[in-house]
């Protein structure tokens, strides 16, 4: 026979499982198995998840047991036990941020569906054939099924006007004056059907044609702004005077600060950025490819290496100058150079180790080297009859100092911030946008567009584009709040919060004990545990 009763211990509580039965000689004895303990704040017993999962797995689960409802046996063969940790906290979430509002406002119908969608791909990151049997076990939204045959209908069903009414609504949502980084990724896919899939720069270096998805991100919230998506060919200078109206006309005219990357940069951008029509404020890097980022590092170079022009950005120390130079005959720009001489030097190292290492290969096998483009580069491989082996191998060190002319340096260019700190702090943030994109390939499985139309694939980026939402509000408490620190990862957070459980039973809801770990996750994102 079993039982349960409590024991203090020092100045705890514990909870212990006995069960009496009859030794060989017929005497009765007891054994006891701790299984939780109480709670000192709330008074509840916490029991061991696998002491819950054996109560499960046998039919009466721990939270039923420690119930004063009393329940039949077919109510308890009836139940229905549901996942409620990550999507209560991604509910709740959502409705802080005003995620939930845009989405009734915009998709009164399907809002719902829209959403639980985005939380499967959040949790587990998986195609959306698997969704359907995620939802039956997770305890959200009342959706129904979420067969691949409903995801299809629901991915067709939402036109272009629909998505842009609820970027406005989103971005009506951030109240924030913030600076917004823009760039461009490229999505592969096997698909001939899209029209937007065409071949082009593929930045994942996969042989596959390619839609280009371009997105804003807020660098104080560090979340998703607005997005839209282009054809695969098109190269990344030619989307930005059209990305910067569509947010204009989004934005309903809150100002917007562009922080762009590299592959923004050309003279006409540029111009069209400064012009009186666009007045647009904005940082972006200068490549060395242009001439007039090697003609501003060529000014500073022998004067730049100086303790006074030193700046502390993040962990890192480096010099900056700034000057008003002329932009092509039409006004003066900021312009922004910096060197990182730690950066300079662990380059020059890397190269001289490359380059030996080269060397030594061309000696051994002279003749295979010298048909190779990478040693070519470096080095001078000739035939001669006087040498032992038949070539003789010198450096190249000319191309060597042009490799590395240009090491630790970077030329950020502005009409608005002449600071050259607060220039680098800003353009450093960027890496919001990076990130975001890292996740809407790798974690929200949109690397490989497995949708046959243009309507679904839309779609699909958009649901990716809600799922980043939740995920960036996910990794900005969980940086800001020290839970990276301490070891967490989001992952570990995801499925930490997924063995909360919820048992429906009897007509009522029974949510399992909260554990000190998933505690401590909801007081970290100041929000209340389900009950």
């Amino acid at each position: 026979m079993s039982y349960i009763f409590e024991q203090s211990i020092g100045k705890y509580r514990y909870v212990y499982e006995g069960t009496s039965y009859r030794d060989e000689k017929g005497k009765v004895r007891t054994t006891r198995t701790a299984i939780g303990k109480i709670d000192s704040r709330t008074g509840q017993r916490v029991y061991k998840p696998e002491y819950i999962e054996r109560m499960r797995s046998s039919g009466t689960p721990a939270a039923i047991a420690a119930t004063e409802k009393q329940f039949t046996v077919e109510d308890i063969k009836h139940s229905e036990v549901t996942e409620c940790g990550m999507t209560h906290l991604l509910k709740e979430l959502a409705v802080r941020n005003g995620l939930i509002h845009a989405m009734k406002t915009t998709f009164p119908f399907v809002w719902q569906e829209l959403f639980m969608l985005a939380c499967f791909l959040v949790v587990t990151g998986d195609p959306f054939v698997y969704c359907e049997e995620w939802v039956k076990g997770a305890d959200g939204f009342p959706v129904g099924s979420m067969s691949s045959q409903r995801i299809s209908e629901l991915l067709a069903a939402i036109d272009r006007q629909s998505r842009e009414q609820f970027f406005k609504a989103w971005c009506a949502c951030r109240g924030e004056q913030e600076y917004l980084a823009l760039d461009i990724t490229s999505a592969s896919s096997y698909s001939e059907l899209i029209d937007d899939v065409e071949w082009g720069y593929n930045r994942d270096g996969e042989n596959l044609a390619q839609i280009n998805i371009c997105m804003l991100m807020g660098e104080e919230s560090r979340l998703p702004v607005y997005e839209t998506v282009f054809a695969g060919s098109i190269r990344d200078v030619s989307t930005l005077y059209t990305t910067m109206a569509e947010f204009k006309e989004i934005a309903g005219g809150k100002p917007l600060f562009a922080v762009m990357d590299k592959g923004f940069y050309s003279k006409k951008n540029v111009d069209a950025l400064r012009s009186d029509s666009a007045k647009q404020k904005f940082i972006v890097p200068v490549p060395f490819t242009a001439k007039f980022a090697k003609k501003a590092v060529e000014s500073e170079r022998k004067d730049i290496d100086r303790i006074t022009n030193t700046i502390i950005v993040g962990e890192n120390s480096m010099r900056a100058v700034t000057k008003e130079r002329a932009w092509y005959g039409t006004g003066d720009i900021h312009v922004h150079v910096y060197y990182n001489a730690k950066k300079a030097s662990n380059s020059r190292e890397a190269l001289y180790a490359e380059v030996a290492i080269l060397k030594e290969e061309a000696e051994f096998e002279p003749q295979k080297c010298s048909k190779s483009k990478e040693h070519r580069k470096y080095l001078n491989i000739r035939k001669s009859a006087s040498a032992p082996s038949g070539y003789t191998i010198k450096i190249r060190e000319d191309a060597v100092f042009d490799s590395l002319s240009t090491s630790g340096w970077v030329v950020l260019i502005s009409n608005e911030t002449a600071d050259a700190r607060k220039a680098m702090q800003i353009y450093r943030a960027k890496d919001v946008v990076e990130k975001g994109f890292l996740r809407l390939k790798r974690d929200l499985d949109l690397g490989r567009l497995r949708v046959h139309s243009d309507d679904r694939m839309l779609n699909k980026v958009f649901v990716g584009f809600i799922s980043l939402i939740l995920l960036a509000e996910l990794d900005k408490t969980m940086s800001d709040k020290g839970l990276y620190r301490n070891n967490m990862t989001m992952q570990q957070l995801i499925r930490r919060l997924s063995k909360l459980r919820a048992v429906y039973v009897g007509g009522s809801r029974i949510v399992y004990p909260v554990t000190k770990e998933q505690r401590q996750i909801f007081d970290a994102f100041k929000i209340s545990p389900p009950v």
